[in-house]
C-alpha cells in the first residue's frame, strides 16, 4: 500500500508527520533529546524546584504531612474496611489475588494466571519464553520483533496494584504493601530511564504511573513505607513524566487512547506532585490534551473514535480519574468535556445487558481494564459505568452491588448514598458513530453501520450482535492476540468472523497492516421504525464494502424484531454477475443439536432453548457448522485476550447473483414459507407475513410490510417509515 494512497485516507498533515517521525527514529533524534542514562544520573533533586526537598527524611514529611490530596487518606481505613471486606470475601477478591501475587502468580489480561515469580522477568513472555533486550533505546524497539509486544507490557502497567492496596485495606497485612515497594525497587533495578521495552510506549508509562501514584497513596502508612522508598519513587514518576512529554506527539497523531492516556499521565503527575520543576507545564499540557481529545474523539452522540467497546471504557475511566483529581485540587475540567463523558457513558449504557452487565464484544478486545478496583468479572462494565455515571450526574444508575467498591475508591463513602436514578433503557440511535439497537424486555440487537471519521478497528459494519434473557446468543469474537503465530495473527478482525455477509471470501475492507483497513467503508441508515404499539420494530441498514469489487456487489440488512423474544434478520444482495456469498453466525458453546438438512441449530441455553434457522431465496444454499477448528479460527471466541475458547460458527453458502438470505431466531421451532414475494412465520402462538415488492430497477427486492397475527394483531408499513 503506497503512502499516497494512506495519505489521501488519513489525511497528508498525518502522513507528513509519520514521515518526520520515521526520520527521527531513523536517525537517532530521541536517542539525543531523551538519552538513555542511569537512576543515579538523573536524581530526584534535578527535577525539583527546590533541590534540598530531594532530602528523603525531608521529602517524606512533605509527602506525608503537607502533600496535597488524593481519593482517599489512611485515615479513612477502618471505615472502608467492612465495606471492602464484604466486596471481596470470596476466593475471586483482592485478598485471594494478592496472596498469590506474594506467591509469584499474577494474572495477565484479568484472566489468566501465570506464575512469573517474585520477582518476575520484566522483559519475558512468559507464554512464548522470549525476552526481549534490556539496553537498547526505547527507540530502536520494533513493536513486533518479538512476538505480542502487549505480554511483555502486561505486568509492567503495575495493574497488580490495585489488588495490592485493596487487600491491605481490607486486612492491614503490612505483606501486601512490603510486596508492593519490593516489586516497585526491583522493577527500577531493571529498567534504567528510557532503557528497553518497557519505556517505548508513553501509554503503558502513563498507566504505569496511574498504579504506582494509587500504590504509594494506598500505603502511605503502611511499615514499609519509608522515606527512602518514597523518594526513589518521586524520582520515577518524576522520570516517567519527563517520557511521557517528549514524545507525545506522537500519541496525538494516533487519534485514540493513546494521546488520551497520556495527557491523563501528564496531568495526574502535574497535580499531584507540584514540588516538580515541571509541574506546572506538564499539568497544563494535560488539561489541554484531555479537554481537545474529548472533543474531538468523543461525538456528540457519545460514540468514540477507536470503534472498540473496550477501548471506550479505557477511555471513561482515564477521564473519570481525571475529573475527580481535577475537583480535588480545584481545577476542573471544563462543562463541554464533562458533558462528552456524559454521553459516551450513556452510549455504553445503552448497548449493556441488564442481567450480566456485559456488552457486546465489539472491535478491539485487548484486555484492558486500567482501573481494576472491584472484584466484578472484566467483561462487567457495570464498576466502571456505576463511576462514570456518579462523576457526570452525582447518582447512581445501578443500585447496591460489588460494582460500588469503584466508586468509593474514586469518590469517597460518601457517593454510595447518592439516589438511584437509572437512564431509561431505551433504543440507541447514535448516528455519529452509527451504532444502533432494537429492544425488548427480553433481550436486544446491536449493529454497527455508519460513515468512518477515524480508523476502523475490524471489518464488521453490519455485524449484528444478539442478546437473549441475558444470554449473547449471536456474539462477537473478540480479538486474541495483535501479534501470535499464523493462524491467530490478528486474524479475527476478519469479515468472515463477524455476523455479517461476506462476498467471495474477502473483507469489507483491504487490511494494509495490523491496524489498518483501506479504503473504509461507508454504511448508511435506510430505515427504522416501530409499530403503533410497539410490537414490531424494523431497521434497515446498508453498506459498499463491496461496491469495490470489479463486478460490484449491493447489500442491505434489515432487522426484525417480532414481538419480544423473536428476531428475523433479512441480508439483500445483487449483482449483475455470480458471487459467492456466505451468511456467517457466532453462537456459545452450549449443548446443541444441528440440523444440516433444514438449516436449523438449537441452542441449550442456560435461559432455556433458543432456535436459529437459515434460508436463502430464490435457490437453496449449503450450510455448514464448526466448533473449535484446528486448523483455523473458525468456531472460536476469545472473551479475554490471550484466551480463546470453542464457540459454534455456524453459515450458509451460496453462489449466484441476486439473493436474499434469512435467519430467524426465537424461544420455540417455528416454521418458514417461502413465495415469491413473501415470507410467512408460523409458530403455536402467532403468525408473521413479510412482504415484499420489487424496486423500480426490478433488480433487488424491498419489504413492504410486516404483519403479526395472534392474540396481537398489527401490521407495520415499511415503505411508511
Amino acid at each position: 500500500m503506497n503512502a499516497w494512497r494512506i495519505g489521501k485516507v488519513l489525511g497528508p498533515a498525518w502522513l507528513a508527520y509519520r514521515l518526520g517521525y520515521a526520520l527521527r527514529l531513523r536517525t537517532g533524534m530521541f536517542r539525543h533529546q531523551l538519552p538513555a542514562t542511569s537512576w543515579e544520573h538523573q536524581p530526584l533533586a534535578d527535577f525539583l524546584r527546590e533541590a534540598a526537598f530531594a532530602d528523603p527524611e525531608r521529602y517524606f514529611a512533605y509527602r506525608t504531612e503537607q502533600c496535597s490530596q488524593f481519593f482517599f487518606t489512611p485515615a479513612q481505613r477502618a471505615r472502608y474496611q467492612s465495606l471492602l471486606v464484604m466486596w471481596n470475601g470470596d476466593d475471586n477478591g483482592a485478598v485471594a489475588t494478592a496472596d498469590a501475587l506474594l506467591c509469584g502468580m499474577f494474572t495477565y489480561f484479568s484472566h489468566i494466571p501465570v506464575e512469573l515469580g517474585r520477582p518476575p522477568d520484566w522483559h519475558s513472555d512468559p507464554f512464548s519464553g522470549s525476552v526481549t533486550p534490556r539496553d537498547p533505546h526505547w527507540s530502536e524497539i520494533d513493536d513486533f520483533a518479538a512476538g505480542d509486544i502487549k505480554l511483555v507490557w502486561e505486568p509492567n502497567r503495575f495493574s497488580f496494584v490495585y489488588a495490592l492496596v485493596r487487600a491491605y485495606w481490607c486486612t492491614g497485612d503490612e505483606r501486601y504493601a512490603e510486596l508492593f515497594w519490593q516489586l516497585v525497587e526491583d522493577w527500577r533495578f531493571n529498567n534504567p530511564p528510557q532503557q528497553g521495552v518497557n519505556w517505548k510506549c508513553g501509554q503503558e508509562v502513563s498507566f504505569r504511573v496511574m498504579a504506582w501514584c494509587f500504590g504509594l497513596y494506598g500505603v502511605l502508612d503502611a511499615q514499609a513505607t519509608t522515606p527512602e522508598r518514597v523518594a526513589m519513587l518521586a524520582q520515577m514518576i518524576a522520570v516517567s513524566g519527563q517520557r511521557i512529554a517528549a514524545n507525545l506527539s506522537y500519541a496525538l497523531s494516533q487519534s485514540n487512547n493513546h494521546g488520551i492516556s497520556e495527557g491523563m499521565g501528564l496531568w495526574t503527575i502535574g497535580l499531584l506532585f507540584p514540588e516538580l520543576r515541571d509541574a506546572q507545564a506538564w499539568r497544563d499540557t494535560g488539561r489541554q490534551v484531555l479537554e481537545s481529545q474529548a472533543a474531538e474523539l468523543i461525538y456528540a452522540d457519545g460514540s468514540f473514535s477507536q470503534h472498540s467497546v473496550n477501548y471506550h471504557r479505557v477511555m471513561l475511566q482515564d477521564y473519570v480519574w481525571s475529573m475527580r483529581l481535577g475537583e480535588l485540587y480545584g481545577q476542573p475540567l471544563s462543562p463541554a468535556l464533562s458533558e462528552r463523558l456524559r454521553q459516551a457513558t450513556l452510549w455504553l449504557y445503552l448497548i449493556q445487558d441488564e442481567d450480566s452487565g456485559y456488552v457486546p464484544r465489539y472491535g478491539h478486545n485487548d484486555g484492558a481494564l486500567v482501573l481494576p478496583l472491584s472484584s466484578c468479572d472484566y467483561q462487567d462494565f457495570r464498576p466502571s459505568l456505576q463511576a462514570a455515571y456518579y462523576a457526570t450526574t452525582k447518582t447512581h444508575c445501578y443500585g447496591d452491588g460489588p460494582w460500588n467498591e469503584e466508586l468509593l475508591w474514586l469518590f469517597g463513602a460518601e457517593a454510595l448514598t447518592a439516589s438511584v436514578l437509572p437512564p431509561e433503557r431505551k433504543e440507541l440511535q447514535a448516528n455519529d458513530g452509527g451504532y444502533y439497537t432494537l429492544r425488548s424486555a427480553q433481550g436486544f440487537a446491536f449493529t454497527h453501520c455508519g460513515s468512518f471519521r477515524h480508523r476502523p478497528a475490524h471489518a464488521d459494519l453490519l455485524h449484528v450482535d444478539l442478546w437473549w434473557r441475558g444470554q449473547n446468543v449471536a456474539r462477537d469474537t473478540g480479538t486474541y492476540s495483535y501479534n501470535a503465530p499464523p493462524p491467530w495473527d490478528n486474524s479475527l478482525i476478519h469479515s468472515t468472523h463477524h455476523n455479517t455477509i461476506t462476498v467471495d471470501d474477502m473483507d469489507q475492507m483491504d487490511r494494509v497492516n495490523t491496524f489498518l483497513w483501506l479504503p473504509w467503508a461507508n454504511g448508511r441508515v435506510r430505515k427504522s421504525g416501530q409499530s403503533p404499539q410497539k410490537t414490531i420494530a424494523y431497521w434497515e441498514g446498508t453498506h459498499d464494502g463491496y461496491q469495490r469489487l470489479p463486478v460490484p456487489v449491493t447489500y442491505r440488512r434489515g432487522i426484525i424484531r417480532l414481538g419480544e423474544e423473536w428476531w428475523v434478520i433479512v441480508d439483500n444482495l445483487w449483482s449483475n454477475g455470480p458471487h459467492h456469498y456466505r451468511l456467517h453466525w457466532l453462537c456459545p458453546d452450549v449443548p446443541y443439536v444441528w440440523d444440516a438438512d433444514r438449516c436449523a441449530l438449537t441452542l441449550q441455553t442456560d435461559a432455556g432453548a433458543y432456535y436459529l434457522k437459515m434460508a436463502a431465496a430464490p435457490v437453496s444454499g449449503t450450510p455448514s457448522l464448526m466448533r473449535a477448528d484446528a486448523h483455523s479460527p473458525r468456531g472460536w471466541e476469545s472473551p479475554y485476550y490471550s484466551s480463546r475458547q470453542p464457540a459454534l460458527s455456524v453459515d450458509l453458502s451460496v453462489v449466484h447473483e441476486t439473493l436474499q438470505f434469512f435467519t430467524l431466531w426465537g424461544p420455540q421451532p417455528a416454521q418458514m414459507h417461502q413465495g415469491e414475494t413473501t415470507l410467512e412465520i408460523l409458530t403455536d402462538d402467532w403468525q408473521a407475513t413479510l412482504q415484499w415488492e420489487r424496486e423500480s430497477h426490478g433488480s433487488i427486492s424491498r419489504l413492504r410490510e410486516v404483519v403479526l397475527s395472534g392474540k396481537v394483531r398489527e401490521t407495520l408499513t415499511i415503505a411508511s417509515l
